[in-house]
């Protein structure tokens, strides 16, 4: 667990970093129409910050679809530094009946906790994020995933922290997709110089880990 929480850390460090889109792989994502889509919200590990943008979390997925003849476009709706109130407001502009959204993966909360936002924001902001897919269109499939984080802001942090994640996804019939980072987290080998992100390897192997939730239920 800690080298997790060293990683989620470094993920959300520095934050003026973080805020700078400009390194992202691809910011807006493929938002062409034609077919149905797999919307990934999220922070800099959705966004692919410092990966091509073939590298990206949200490209790899769409390469797995493909191999597995599932017929997803997969829109890259990442940005770096973001937090669950960020996502919440950009979310509206994915809700649009062209993109044929069928399903959406969550990777937010990591910079909430980095900015040591209260656990009741952080939760209160998910749910809305669900509530507002699910008056856009209750078909939609939703995935949650599990984050963790740092243990300098205390025990009962942490652990009411790592325990928002199943709950919200108990309670509003989501998707939980197991820690994305696991065999990457705290792994110089598979991160970037910057000690910050995965590298085009590493975010292979996260990848494969979300890959696993994911072809089971598309």
């Amino acid at each position: 667990m800690m080298r997790f929480a060293v990683l989620l850390l470094l993920l959300a460090l520095p934050l003026t970093a973080c805020q700078d889109t400009s390194s992202d792989a691809a910011s807006g994502g493929d938002e062409s129409v034609g077919g149905p889509a797999l919307l990934f919200l999220g922070d800099s590990l959705t966004a692919g910050r410092g990966l091509a943008a073939d590298e990206a979390l949200p490209a790899l997925i769409q390469r797995k679809l493909q191999d597995s003849g599932r017929q997803y476009r997969v829109i890259n709706g990442g940005r770096s530094g973001d937090t669950t109130a960020g996502g919440l407001s950009r979310l509206g502009w994915y809700l649009r009946p062209e993109l044929e959204i069928r399903a959406i993966v969550v990777g937010l909360g990591s910079n909430d906790a980095m900015r040591g936002l209260e656990l009741a924001e952080l939760e209160r902001n998910l749910r809305s994020i669900v509530l507002q897919i699910r008056a856009f269109d209750p078909t939609i499939q939703i995935f949650l995933m599990q984050m963790y984080t740092f243990p300098n802001l205390g025990a009962a942090y942490r652990e009411g922290y790592a325990a928002i994640f199943p709950r919200v996804a108990r309670d509003m019939g989501l998707i939980l997709i197991p820690f994305p980072l696991e065999g990457v987290a705290g792994n110089a080998a598979l991160n970037q110089e910057d000690g910050i992100h995965p590298t085009a390897e590493g975010t292979e192997i996260v990848a494969e880990n979300v890959w696993r939730v994911l072809r089971e239920r598309l």
